[in-house]
């Protein structure tokens, strides 16, 4: 679930830090930069682990702060295919069920992907399973907060780096009286998290059997 990443970066130290010791400046500034933010193609990072390699310190012209190649290894969720894990239900959705792990969110579990059959209520807005016993079919409910054990089986890195603004379609003006841009609710693109687990229920999967069979 956690990897140790070998990362190199270059370090900038404002003036007001050069009274401590560099390691502890350095580390501050990693983690302020790192810290619960998603490195594309490697994960969530978590915190800095250790320092490996200090370089020389420059200062440049017009900047009176310090720059300082550092190699260093970093704590980095990022779990492997396949792996099992314990989170808990945030929310259902057409989607799927959605799962949270506390320090991490971007979890989705597919329809197709869920304990069968299963279907979604609409009224409630969760999914449920139609568990078959020998007195019939009964719906447990993927209620929000309930734990459940999943199989991560994809994960998904999504580029959202800035990126320019948006060129206009056409260069012919408005007419009079109209708008020379589209409504708020077009123009605004919906956010893409930059790291999704994509996984599977397990067997026996969620505690709603253990509870029924209590």
């Amino acid at each position: 679930m956690f990897v140790l990443v070998e990362m190199v970066d270059t370090v900038r130290i404002p003036p007001w830090n050069f009274q401590r010791h560099l390691n502890e400046a350095v580390a501050e500034e990693l983690n302020k930069k790192l810290a619960n933010k998603v490195v594309y193609n490697v994960g969530l990072c978590i915190c800095l682990y250790d320092i490996t390699k200090l370089e020389d310190s420059y200062i440049f012209p017009g900047d009176g702060a310090s720059h300082t190649k550092v190699h260093f290894r970093y704590v980095v969720f990022h779990p492997f295919l396949d792996e099992i894990l314990v989170g808990k239900i945030k929310y259902c959705s057409q989607e799927g069920v959605h799962v949270t792990m506390g320090f991490f969110d971007d979890i989705l579990i597919p329809p197709e992907s869920l304990q069968q059959p299963a279907k979604f209520d609409e009224a409630e807005q969760v999914w449920l399973w139609e568990y078959e016993t020998d007195e019939g079919a009964h719906d447990l409910y993927m209620d929000q907060g309930e734990e459940i054990r999943f199989r991560v089986t994809d994960e998904v890195f999504v580029d959202t780096s800035p990126t320019g603004p948006a060129t206009a379609t056409s260069d012919t003006p408005a007419p009079p009286g109209q708008p020379t841009a589209p409504p708020a609710e077009e123009s605004v693109e919906k956010k893409e998290a930059p790291y999704t687990l994509v996984g599977t229920i397990c067997e026996p999967g969620l505690g709603l059997l253990s509870w029924w069979n209590n």
